[in-house]
């Protein structure tokens, strides 16, 4: 679709129809003249696209006093939607984002009667692109599409329109961008008319036929931009490492997490078995074939005489519990270190830069067994920090950027004595392992004996997640961007499987070896693996399947992460080595 132009101008042919109509209506003193006298964004239309999910179906029939549209009218089909938009005088609807997340407003799970059209035709299912086997890849791939270079150079121009300096005024008029005056935010002024009847009139009219967004841009929206890289990117197909150092020797490495400030360089945070800490600088350097390596320092601390009083977390855990990734987080701006599994019930934050004790953290009865840390970037007001005990409860806490501590009481910047923000129930027995998205709003957790419960960060419960065979230990769970959800299992040789956005089971991978660590890409698209069969893989998140396996490693595979531009994979092994590998994305999409 050309973004440049508003859906009623995409068909040049309707288009001189609508603009005949404009001309004959510049005469009318009482009604500004306009392209369409309908909108691109009502609650008829959105609840036309979402009649065969609840709440909006029976929404729907309340709208249309207790009956579904005319089975002609009805949304059936892709290809039948696209062609009225390109045709009908009355339809210039814009998708809805329920298009690039949700594949059950495609099925008919409620087995509504929505009847047959004029041919026949039973109205079920949504029909789909040939290019979609499933609603599911239809969602996916039409995900893709919007977040594809090609839509990526033109949506500015969309936003123009919608947003921006082209939704009013002489632009909007060059652009065919102009709809029913009531449509307009203060178009119309309610208080000031006095008429009951006719108040009520262009009230229904604005709440039932559409409104425009508040104009946000008067100047041209810029194109997205690319990353701005200052070396060459030519694709590194290579599966054997570019890098290799020892961060504790014969000491499995936990956990690992980079941060990178610029393409060229970063921080790699690492902790290992024994809670010493490792604070490494990373560059990046070219090659002599002009391929991009990186070149990871040792932290300069650890040689030193202080090393164990500056690089090692003050407390030793609690005997029972084994140091892993779950058991650790670092803040997002790398100045503070969140480990969990002390004998005190608590979850404690050190500083990167000294190793002293800033914060204990109280809330459990019983062991603090897992956390996760994730940046809000929607709020920009910090993270949410989630713990898990024995104790078979999770719960919900922010993490304050400008306190640079946890935050307690109602009002989540006071320094008050830390309090959670939800507390999630649902398990009976001790948690094992969680996952938080921020952007998403979901936790998730999993307890002994392999329960797994989808909470809101508020904590609603949203779904329980079940696979296929029969596990009892949850080891590790990821949430993609997508809200997709990634379970791994330990026991019965280890199963990895994947969930969509409703808890609805998307495939499950028994495994040849079992996997120790995930990483998932930042668009949600793919998985990094690594475990006991001492190689890193790379698989496919909505199959799992195995798009790439590197070169084995010295050891198994404890800990994975990326860097920020997703050039390079870092490894922590049980040897106590850090071994990255080059990461190309582009090579599987």
């Amino acid at each position: 679709r050309d973004l440049s132009k508003p859906v009623g101008a995409l068909n040049p042919d309707r288009l001189e129809k609508f603009e005949e109509r404009y001309e004959l209506m510049s005469d009318d003193p009482a009604i500004p003249p306009f392209f369409y006298g309908t909108h691109y964004s009502t609650a008829a239309f959105t609840m036309g696209w979402l009649i065969r999910v609840e709440p909006f179906a029976s929404m729907f029939l309340q709208l249309q006093s207790g009956k579904f549209d005319m089975p002609d009218r009805t949304f059936a089909s892709m290809a039948m939607s696209w062609q009225n938009c390109l045709e009908d005088m009355a339809d210039v609807k814009e998708l809805i984002p329920e298009h690039f997340y949700m594949a059950d407003m495609f099925v008919n799970k409620n087995q509504f009667a929505f009847g047959q059209c004029h041919d026949g035709h039973t109205v079920n299912h949504v029909e789909l692109p040939p290019w979609a086997k499933s609603p599911d890849e239809f969602v996916r791939l039409h995900n893709l599409a919007l977040e594809s270079e090609q839509v990526s150079a033109t949506l500015h121009q969309w936003i123009d329109l919608i947003f921006g300096f082209k939704q009013r005024g002489e632009e909007a008029l060059k652009a065919k961008n102009i709809f029913y005056y009531l449509t307009y935010e203060g178009a119309a002024n309610i208080d000031s008319i006095e008429n009951p009847v006719t108040r009520e009139a262009i009230k229904q009219q604005i709440r039932n036929f559409g409104q425009t967004p508040t104009r946000v841009l008067r100047e041209p929206h810029p194109p997205r931009n690319a990353p701005r890289l200052s070396y060459p990117l030519p694709i590194n197909s290579t599966t054997s490492s570019v890098m290799q150092i020892p961060i504790t020797r014969d000491v499995p490495v936990a956990f690992v997490t980079v941060r990178s400030f610029t393409p060229q360089s970063g921080l790699v945070t690492s902790i290992s078995c024994n809670q010493t800490f490792a604070v490494n600088r990373m560059a990046v350097t070219v090659n002599t074939q002009s391929v991009p390596e990186p070149l990871v320092e040792t932290d300069p601390v650890l040689s030193s005489r202080n090393s164990s009083r500056y690089r090692r977390l003050g407390e030793p855990l609690d005997q029972s519990i084994t140091p892993s990734s779950a058991c650790y987080s670092v803040t997002e701006d790398h100045r503070h270190i969140i480990a969990a599994g002390y004998w005190d019930y608590s979850f404690k934050c050190f500083s990167t830069e000294s190793g002293r004790l800033v914060q204990s953290v109280f809330g459990h009865r019983d062991l603090v067994t897992c956390i996760a840390y994730s940046p809000d970037t929607v709020s920009g007001r910090g993270a949410v920090l989630v713990s898990g005990s024995r104790d078979a409860t999770v719960l919900v806490w922010h993490w304050s950027s400008r306190l640079q501590r946890v935050a307690g009481g109602e009002h989540v910047q006071s320094a008050e004595m830390a309090s959670p923000q939800a507390i999630l129930t649902g398990h009976e027995l001790p948690i094992i392992c969680v996952a938080a998205h921020a952007d998403v709003g979901k936790v998730v957790s999993c307890s002994q004996g392999g329960r797994c419960l989808v909470h809101s960060t508020s904590g609603q419960v949203l779904h329980s997640l079940r696979t296929v065979f029969v596990c009892l230990q949850p080891h590790q769970v990821c949430i993609t961007s997508q809200g997709h959800v990634l379970l791994l299992y330990a026991d019965n040789g280890g199963l990895l499987s994947v969930f969509d956005n409703n808890g609805v089971l998307l495939a499950a991978s028994k495994l040849e070896n079992q996997l120790l660590a995930l990483s998932v890409s930042q668009d949600g698209q793919f998985v990094l693996c690594g475990g006991l069969g001492r190689c890193v893989e790379v698989r496919r998140c909505h199959d799992l399947k195995t798009v790439q396996t590197y070169s084995a490693c010295e050891s198994s595979v404890r800990t994975i992460a990326t860097t920020n531009d997703e050039r390079f994979i870092l490894a922590g092994l049980a040897s106590g080595m850090l071994v990255a590998f080059p990461l190309e994305y582009k090579l599987w999409q």
